[in-house]
């Protein structure tokens, strides 16, 4: 089923701390099993009919315009016709993609902060509530029940909150002696931002279009002290890619059909 809402997914960064990758490519478009980490996160959504996307674009911004400017041409079989009748036309089969989405790419300027980007984006929006998430990371979560928090909760914003937990060791120390050790438990009382946020369109009014203005600090800060920032708990799993590392983990899980986030 089709949704309404819109989604923004932040693409303009630069990816310093991935710099193998980064210096020939955008960190969206940085691959996992053969497709940009972009695209895993757009069939996340997609999994719950959000396909209504914006992508406030920056560093080589182009390459994302070019990738979907051409993507049947490049994910699906095609015949060409050369010479004077020149045709091209796409052959039906397993290789053809179903995306039916619609994707507004901006270009948001190479050096602009993320709540800069929002707001350069603004002028694109059509609703009253937008999700919101970062270009690198993917989830396993259900963004119906995240929409749902929010819209129960009757404040200006929401945030997914993520334990690092769920994926890694997780100690208790005193000292420097470990008292207890839990393999990559389930659940956890320490979550950090995990993107996934929901924003009522009131929470743009705060934003700025300087390159200098950023979401976490400052806009997200102050929504936290006026108590108009709510965190959804998933329970579920998350990872961001934002070494070489992060980038070989993911890829590994996908080549092992252990992709986590692949709910589609």
């Amino acid at each position: 089923m089709v949704k309404k809402i819109q989604t923004i997914i932040l693409c303009g960064g630069l990816g310093t701390r991935l710099r193998e990758e980064t210096e020939y490519r955008p960190k969206p478009m940085v691959p996992i099993g053969g497709k940009p980490i972009l695209w895993h996160i757009m069939k996340i959504f997609a999994r719950f009919g959000y396909i209504e996307f914006i992508l406030p674009l920056g560093y080589k911004g182009d390459m994302i315009k070019e990738y979907f400017y051409h993507y049947h041409l490049m994910s699906q079989d095609v015949s060409i016709r050369l010479g004077d009748h020149h045709s091209v036309s796409f052959l039906p089969g397993e290789s053809q993609d179903a995306e039916d989405w619609t994707i507004t790419l901006v270009d948001t300027g190479e050096n602009t902060l993320k709540g800069g980007r929002l707001k350069r984006v603004e002028k694109y929006l059509t609703g009253d509530e937008v999700m919101v998430t970062y270009g690198d990371g993917v989830a396993d979560i259900d963004l119906d029940k995240l929409l749902a928090f929010h819209r129960s909760h009757g404040k200006m914003a929401t945030v997914t909150g993520v334990s690092p937990a769920s994926q890694f060791g997780e100690l208790h120390i005193s000292g420097n002696r470990v008292e207890h050790f839990r393999e990559k438990p389930s659940t956890s009382d320490h979550y950090v931002s995990g993107g996934f946020y929901v924003f009522n369109r009131a929470f743009f009014n705060r934003l700025t279009a300087d390159s200098s203005c950023d979401l976490e600090a400052g806009p997200l800060e102050e929504l936290a002290s006026q108590g108009e920032l709510m965190v959804y708990k998933h329970p579920g799993k998350w990872a961001c890619m934002d070494t070489i590392r992060d980038m070989e983990y993911l890829n590994r899980l996908w080549d092992t059909n252990e992709a986590f986030w692949k709910i589609w």
